[in-house]
């Protein structure tokens, strides 16, 4: 296992990964990329438990489940530099016949892809279906989901985190960006949640709160805590509290980089604040 010093370098790499590639192509999403990055980098080289090569059957394997797909950016990024796909297929990202869409398909077989995602509130829905086949299987391996916060306004979300209690899906844990931003604005302008704790709660589920949700210890501690919760009869929540834009000072705290690519100028800032760690593509 790569120890934290490892962790935030490739951390790093990612980002700079996130910035070039929207840059390039003047298209994407950074703003959330960059503030699930600890998140994605943390949970695929430290937390999941994965077999080499990919197929898309995933026996005996931990699962995930991308359900907030626009972020595919870092998605690709991490999947890339696991060793999903080569590196320098990055530079293909959002252009025509590429298999890095601006949103995650499975037509183009992508390894590390198993759903295509990106219509908002689906992958809750998913992630359930491939938790019940594990446990009607006998499979022991964990399904792993990660959603945004303003991506449980979508109603199907709450229909599938009832029927995870109601059904006992106890082999999944889905994670919730906590950032507070989304595409028109703070999400609790845009429309109000209320608690998102209080509501998992009620819903029967074991809810975990990583209130630094960008420190790769604290997730791994929070993870963990997590993954002791599983196998109890009730479905897993992390409420994970980023921030959006992480690791760029002009891109954190504001939902105008939730959709928009840097110009020249500014991705010479952002790479200048993320000095390169692993070698870009």
């Amino acid at each position: 296992m790569p120890n934290t010093q490892q962790l935030e370098d490739l951390t790093t790499q990612v980002r700079r990964d996130i910035i070039r590639m929207v840059h390039k192509v003047n298209s994407g999403h950074p703003g959330g990329s960059l503030g699930c990055a600890e998140f994605l980098v943390t949970l695929y080289n430290e937390i999941m438990d994965r077999k080499e090569g990919f197929d898309m059957d995933g026996i005996n394997e931990d699962l995930f489940f991308l359900s907030n797909g626009h972020i595919s950016p870092v998605f690709y990024s991490v999947l890339a530099r696991a060793g999903y796909f080569p590196v320098e297929e990055l530079s293909t990202f959002r252009l025509i016949d590429s298999r890095l869409q601006g949103h995650p398909t499975t037509h183009e077989g992508l390894p590390g892809v198993r759903v295509a995602s990106g219509s908002l509130g689906q992958g809750m829905s998913v992630a359930l279906g491939a938790a019940e086949v594990k446990k009607m299987n006998g499979d022991k391996s964990i399904v792993y989901s990660l959603h945004g916060d303003g991506e449980l306004q979508e109603g199907q979300n709450w229909e599938a985190i009832m029927y995870a209690a109601a059904k006992n899906v106890d082999n999944i844990i889905s994670t919730i960006d906590l950032n507070g931003q989304q595409i028109d604005g703070a999400t609790d302008d845009v429309l109000p949640m209320g608690s998102i704790k209080g509501k998992f709660e009620a819903f029967g589920w074991t809810v975990i709160e990583i209130e630094a949700g960008n420190n790769i210890d604290a997730i791994i501690k929070g993870m963990a805590e997590a993954k002791a919760k599983t196998g109890q009869g009730k479905p897993v929540c992390v409420l994970l509290k980023t921030i959006m834009g992480n690791g760029i000072d002009f891109m954190m705290h504001t939902h105008e980089w939730h959709g928009k690519a840097p110009n020249d100028e500014q991705l010479a800032i952002g790479l200048a604040q993320n000095p390169e760690t692993l070698g870009d593509y």
